[in-house]
C-alpha cells in the first residue's frame, strides 16, 4: 500500500535522525514545539517505526520483487523503532539489568548511530527509487 510506504519513508527519516543526534537540542514544529529530547515523541516514533516496518512485509507495494524490494526499509525502520522503544523503557525501568539487556544494548544501542545513519539513507533511497530491488 502507498499509505506503508509513505509512512516507511517517514518513520525511518525521523528515527534515523533522532538515533543520530541522540540528545539533540533542536525542536521540530508541528503545530507547536516538539522537543527532540522528549521521551514521549521519540517513544511515539518508536512504535510508528516499528509498527511500520512490520506491516511494511504484511502489505508490501505492488512491483516486480514485492517483498524483496520491501524487505530492507522494513527491517531498518523496525530496528530502528525497536532501538527507541526499548531506550525508553531501559531508561524508566528501576529493575536490574538482565543478560538479554545487555546482550540487546551492546548489539543494538551502541551501534545506534551506525543503524541511524542506514534508517536515513534507507529513507532517502526509498524515497528516490520507490521500483528498486531491494529498497
Amino acid at each position: 500500500m502507498v499509505q506503508f510506504y509513505l509512512l516507511s519513508v517517514v518513520t525511518c527519516a525521523l528515527a534515523g535522525y533522532l538515533l543520530i543526534s541522540g540528545e539533540g537540542e533542536g525542536i521540530l514544529q508541528f503545530g507547536g514545539p516538539v522537543s527532540l529530547k522528549d521521551e514521549t515523541f521519540k517513544l511515539i516514533v518508536g512504535i510508528a517505526g516499528a509498527a511500520t516496518g512490520l506491516m511494511k512485509l504484511l502489505s508490501p507495494v505492488e512491483g516486480k520483487w514485492p517483498i524483496v524490494g520491501d524487505l530492507i526499509p522494513a527491517a531498518v525502520g523496525f530496528i530502528a523503532g525497536f532501538i527507541l522503544i526499548f531506550e525508553h523503557f531501559r531508561n524508566r525501568t528501576t529493575l536490574d539489568e538482565t543478560e538479554h539487556t545487555e546482550k540487546i544494548d551492546r548489539l543494538l544501542v551502541r551501534n545506534k548511530r551506525i543503524i541511524g545513519i542506514a534508517a536515513l539513507i534507507t529513507a532517502v533511497l526509498h524515497f528516490l527509487f520507490p521500483g528498486a530491488l531491494f529498497l
